[in-house]
């Protein structure tokens, strides 16, 4: 999820920040942005807010590549 990391980067926020942001650990956090763990709709929905933007804004390109989505 580079555009998840990149603003969260842009930021200056800490996976420990996300993290308490969201009420998860920092581990959890950590394995959402590095694929290691499923990202629930809801899960997306808050951490858009942290950025002030839309789910789609974030995850929508990098989902569309991942599954290979033909138009």
């Amino acid at each position: 999820m580079d555009k998840l990391k990149n603003l969260r980067i842009k930021n200056n926020y800490s996976y420990r920040e996300m993290g308490q942001f969201l009420n998860i650990s920092k581990t959890y956090y950590w394995q959402l942005e590095n694929d290691k763990r499923r990202l629930s709709y809801i899960m997306a929905i808050k951490i858009a807010k942290i950025f002030k933007t839309k789910p789609d804004k974030i995850f929508y390109e990098e989902l569309y590549e991942k599954l290979k989505i033909k138009d």
